[in-house]
C-alpha cells in the first residue's frame, strides 16, 4: 500500500526566504548556474551557514528570484534541470499556508516546493467507485490509475475553482450535474520525484472530494490526458491498490475514503 512519507533519495539542503523555509535541493543542484559566472541567476542566490547548517537562500523579491533561476537552469540544461517546462505559476506558501510568491510549475519538483492538488473520489448510486488511467504519455506515472480526477491548484486558483475546472477537463463532468459533493479530507504526500534528473521532491498537500455521479452521468475525458475510465466494486478497488496499480496520491485518497464509508 502506499505510503505517504517517504524520504529523498539523497540529502537535501533547505531553500529559504526571508524567515521562510520555502522548498530543499541537492547540494550541487545549482552548479549549472553558479558554473557559469555571466548567469544573470547568480545575483539570487546566496549559500550561507546557520545552527541548522548548510542551505541556500534567495535574494530580492522571492517571485523575481525563482523566475530568474528558473531561466537560468532551463537556460543551461533543458534535459537534467526543468523538463517539463509548463508556463503556468503555482503558489509557493509559507509555513501558515499564506502565499509569499509564484513558481514555474516545471521547477516546483527540483527546488522542493510545496505544492496543492485537489481530487474528487466519484461513486455510482450503488457505491462502486469512478476511477480513471491516466494516459500512456503523461509526463509523470503513465498508465497508472487515479481517482475520477486529480490536478494541480494553479497560482490563479482557489481549491474549489480548481475542483471545478479539473473535474470538467478530466472527466468532463460539471459539479452542478453530480450528487451529494462533499469535502472528504486532506492530506500531505512527501516522496522523491524523479524531475530534475532524479534530484526532485514532492511535498504536496492535497485537498479530496467525493461525491455521487447519478443516473446517466458518466465521465467523458475532454483534454486527452486520460486513456480510460473504469468503474470498480470495492472488492475490486481494494485489489487493485493492493496490486500498486495506482498513483500514490490517489491511492492514498482512496484509502482514505474508503476508511471513512460510502
Amino acid at each position: 500500500m502506499a505510503s505517504a512519507a517517504q524520504p529523498p533519495l539523497r540529502p537535501r539542503l533547505p531553500l529559504l526566504w526571508g524567515p521562510h523555509v520555502i522548498g530543499s535541493v541537492e547540494a550541487d543542484f545549482f552548479s549549472p548556474i553558479l558554473d557559469h559566472p555571466a548567469s544573470p541567476a547568480r545575483q539570487w542566490l546566496l549559500a550561507g551557514q546557520g545552527d541548522g547548517g548548510c542551505h541556500w537562500r534567495l535574494q530580492g523579491d522571492a517571485t523575481q528570484a525563482l523566475q530568474a533561476i528558473a531561466s537560468g537552469l532551463f537556460e543551461a540544461d533543458v534535459g537534467r534541470v526543468v523538463a517539463h517546462w509548463r508556463n503556468e505559476q503555482l503558489a509557493v506558501e509559507d509555513a501558515a499556508g499564506q502565499r509569499i510568491a509564484t513558481v514555474e510549475r516545471g521547477l516546483v519538483r527540483a527546488l522542493g516546493i510545496a505544492t496543492r492538488a485537489v481530487h474528487l473520489v466519484g461513486q455510482a448510486q450503488d457505491g462502486r467507485f469512478w476511477v480513471q488511467q491516466r494516459a500512456l504519455d503523461k509526463a509523470f506515472d503513465p498508465g497508472l490509475w487515479d481517482t475520477l480526477m486529480g490536478g494541480m491548484v494553479s497560482a490563479a486558483d482557489s481549491v474549489e475553482s480548481a475542483l471545478e475546472r479539473e473535474t470538467w477537463e478530466e472527466a468532463g463532468i460539471r459539479l452542478d450535474e453530480v450528487e451529494n459533493l462533499c469535502r472528504g479530507g486532506s492530506l500531505t504526500l512527501r516522496k522523491p520525484s524523479s524531475d530534475g534528473a532524479d534530484a526532485g521532491y514532492v511535498v504536496e498537500h492535497v485537498d479530496w472530494f467525493r461525491c455521487t455521479l447519478a443516473g446517466a452521468t458518466r465521465p467523458l475525458n475532454q483534454d486527452g490526458e486520460v486513456l480510460q475510465f473504469e468503474l470498480l466494486d470495492r472488492a475490486q478497488l481494494v485489489a487493485r491498490l493492493e496490486r500498486n496499480q495506482f498513483t500514490t496520491e490517489a491511492a492514498l485518497v482512496l484509502l482514505a475514503a474508503l476508511a471513512a464509508g460510502p
